[in-house]
């Protein structure tokens, strides 16, 4: 045999080995499969199968007052148009080696915002969401100012069984960001029940109640961390909790043990806009005489002397220099105001006021601004070492302080002018179209009124009319003018149906993406008039 014969049959040996032990290895797995195959396929016969229990509650504490408090808390949900601020923001000078697109003189006319301040208004209405919690059967919720401010529309549901309601502002304070609110319910609604939070100590339980990140009848537990702290106002003096407070809780109730109101959520402590474990409640006895001026009142008044200090100067170790041991330095006084005409001067130490030590300037604030405007009080300075007693009228603190802005916010807001323009029966403010306006809305003839103006809960705003929409014609009649509208109000009666044919821009992408252009288009909104109107 030669050699070339030898390594052929070593070759094919070496194939039908390979080939063979491959075969092995396939029977072999294709055996365990099948056997693992049928151990899934088998019943576990010596398996017991689980049962559900039945329900049993492990009632606490904490479930006992969620329950109780649950009917008396509400969500409150509030929309109003994108601030015109926000939008000017937007703005800058735009030039065409910027490779900015020029915005059509067209689009200005009509868009608001980013494309100019002429023309119907497209800006975006946004959301927000809070909590309160009512305090009077007849429907007068507490929340918090920030909540509502500035909403067009307020819509409040009770967390107990859902019902929605629509919200009316009744008044707010800025300087503790309290607000009341009131809706008109059928019958009697739940109350909360409110407690002293002079009695608050660190360390008691303390539980929060309401709509985090919009999420309804949300329950957090924790403890009173501090009392007194001051990280707003001037007059927000906060009880601190590590019970979770996140955006959306604001305005609703901190509890104690007993299911008391101890505080009104307000704010937290963060540096990403959710919990870091600290937040913070407006106590209740200052949210208690907040709430009974504003229902008496629709806004809360403050007493003033007139006088304002340095915190610096209230340090023990300068008034002990100055011979006493407490007190507060005026350095300066209002002209014209209380303390100016009582005879108080800059550099005089109030010490005391009806007889009672003046501890500090918070002291002193807290005190005069508690105190009735048009009562006379007897404030005790130092002057030179030498004791002087001076009575002083209280005041009003938003007309002694009326050149400071930051006392506007007690003040009546003053109603803005309407400009000129009709007042409309159905709850809203038109004027005539220019001749230009109709020509770049296509419109043919004399016809088209603009609505400047649609009031809150009208007639306008239940059938849908929006600022800047033109109305072409009513029950088929042709409006051209601001007499042809009222015209065919005289018409009209309580119970009357009424259609309105009305012109409303939007934007529409013409072309390519970067050509954007206004669009009108035309349609009816129909509604019954009130009996009221």
């Amino acid at each position: 045999m030669s050699w070339l014969e030898k390594m052929r049959q070593q070759k094919l040996l070496s194939v039908s080995l390979l080939l063979f032990t491959l075969s092995i290895g396939i029977l072999i797995g294709t055996l365990m499969n099948t056997g693992v195959l049928a151990d899934k396929n088998q019943v576990a016969k010596d398996a017991t199968p689980l049962a559900i229990p039945s329900p049993v509650q492990v009632a606490s504490e904490f479930t006992k007052l969620a329950k109780q408090m649950e009917p008396t808390v509400v969500n409150i949900t509030t929309d109003y148009a994108a601030p015109r601020a926000q939008a000017q923001r937007r703005r800058r000078p735009q030039t065409e080696e910027e490779g900015e697109e020029q915005v059509p003189d067209l689009f200005r006319r009509f868009f608001r915002g980013p494309f100019g301040e002429s023309g119907p208004r497209m800006m975006p209405r946004l959301e927000a969401t809070g909590s309160g919690f009512i305090v009077d059967p007849k429907g007068y919720i507490i929340t918090n100012h920030h909540v509502v401010d500035g909403a067009d529309h307020i819509k409040v549901r009770l967390m107990g069984d859902q019902t929605e309601y629509k919200g009316k502002l009744i008044g707010s304070d800025v300087e503790t960001d309290l607000a009341v609110i009131k809706i008109d319910a059928a019958g009697a609604l739940p109350t909360a029940k409110i407690a002293n939070s002079d009695s608050v100590q660190v360390g008691d339980w303390a539980v929060a109640i309401g709509s985090p990140f919009g999420l309804e009848t949300s329950v957090t537990a924790g403890i009173v961390s501090a009392k007194g702290r001051e990280v707003g106002q001037q007059f927000q003096s906060f009880i601190q909790t590590d019970a979770a407070i996140n955006p959306g809780n604001s305005g609703g109730p901190l509890l104690n043990i007993r299911g008391e109101v101890v505080g009104v959520n307000t704010a937290i402590a963060t540096q990403t806009g959710s919990y870091n474990g600290i937040g913070f409640a407006l106590p209740m006895n200052t949210a208690v005489k907040v709430y009974n001026q504003i229902i008496k009142y629709g806004r809360v008044t403050r007493g003033s002397i007139g006088v304002s200090w340095n915190k610096g100067d209230t340090r023990p170790e300068l008034m002990k220099a100055l011979g006493t041991d407490h007190g507060v330095m005026v350095q300066s006084v209002t002209a014209g105001g209380p303390s100016d005409k009582a005879g108080i001067k800059p550099e005089d130490i109030i010490v005391s006021m009806d007889g009672k030590k003046v501890k500090d300037g918070d002291d002193l604030v807290q005190r005069v601004a508690d105190t009735p405007l048009g009562n006379k009080v007897t404030i005790t300075v130092d002057r030179g070492g030498r004791k002087m007693d001076l009575a002083v009228v209280v005041a009003d603190r938003s007309e002694v302080f009326k050149d400071d802005p930051r006392f506007a916010s007690s003040r009546r807001p003053e109603e803005p002018p309407r400009g000129e323009v009709t007042q409309a029966r159905f709850g809203m403010l038109v004027r005539n179209l220019q001749v230009s306006e109709r020509e770049e809305m296509k419109i043919e003839g004399e016809r088209g009124v603009i609505i400047t103006r649609v009031e809150n809960d009208s007639f306008a705003e239940e059938v849908g009319l929006q600022e800047r929409d033109v109305v072409l014609s009513i029950n088929r009649q042709p409006v051209g003018s601001v007499d042809d509208l009222k015209k065919i109000q005289t018409t009209l009666k309580p119970g009357d149906a009424v259609a309105f044919r009305v012109m409303r821009a939007s934007l529409a992408v013409v072309g390519g993406a970067r050509d954007l252009r206004p669009q009108f288009r035309t349609f009816y909104l129909a509604g019954t008039l009130p009996a009221t109107q």
